[in-house]
């Protein structure tokens, strides 16, 4: 995202600098216990301090920050139990995505599937790229294929929650090439309309990134 910021449309400025925040977060650049000052904020986006004020309040809502008696809002230290409990959830829920995936897939559903069947299958031929704008789009084609707003509200809120941890997972040697071998396995069964299958699989892909942040968390403990 650009800093490009101009206040001629403030809905949409609103929606802009509470992704853009929340992506700082996410990706790392604001840690667990910085300081967000909408002064300073507002000075770097070059926008007024209501719109940051009010994406720091919907951020605090959902757990990404806190305020802190004479410290103002600061990021969030997320739990690791919070964040296997997340992955507990998102579990159930990216189940039943795939399940109404394939009851509700329909010939342009089917067309956008194998359209990304096939940028996967590109990636696998050179997995040393980086795959993290790839598995959101993986994950916003399944969960809008269940053409259910609300469920997509949910597994879009929990996915942007747990996206860095799934990150760390990422380090595990290999981790990243298999989530990716996981995906196009998913992809390929709602295609094919077996529901189980993809069911099945949907389950062990999260089981998966679950446990893969785990042994992530270890390892970086055992260097400490």
């Amino acid at each position: 995202m650009g800093n490009n910021w101009t206040e001629d449309n403030l809905i949409s400025i609103r929606e802009r600098v509470y992704l853009h925040i929340k992506d700082l977060i996410l990706d790392g650049e604001f840690k667990a216990g910085d300081r967000l000052v909408e002064r300073e904020l507002a000075e770097r986006l070059n926008i007024s301090r209501t719109p940051i004020r009010e994406a720091l309040f919907r951020l605090e809502s959902q757990g990404f920050v806190k305020t802190v008696p004479r410290k103002g809002v600061i990021v969030a230290d997320i739990s690791e139990k919070e964040i296997i409990e997340v992955f507990t959830i998102l579990s159930s829920l990216e189940v039943l995505a795939a399940k109404l995936a394939v009851q509700k897939l329909d010939d342009e559903m089917e067309s956008k599937f194998k359209a990304s069947i096939q940028k996967v299958k590109e990636y696998l031929s050179n997995p040393e790229e980086d795959a993290s704008e790839l598995h959101r789009e993986l994950n916003h084609l399944l969960y809008s294929s269940a053409k259910n707003v609300k469920l997509y509200e949910m597994l879009s809120g929990l996915s942007d929650y747990i996206r860095a941890f799934a990150k760390i997972g990422h380090k595990n040697p290999g981790r990243a090439k298999q989530s990716m071998e996981e995906h196009l396995k998913i992809m390929e069964s709602v295609v094919n309309k077996e529901m189980e299958m993809a069911e099945y699989l949907t389950k062990i892909h999260i089981e998966n990134s679950k446990k893969a942040y785990i042994e992530a968390v270890k390892q970086s403990e055992k260097k400490n």
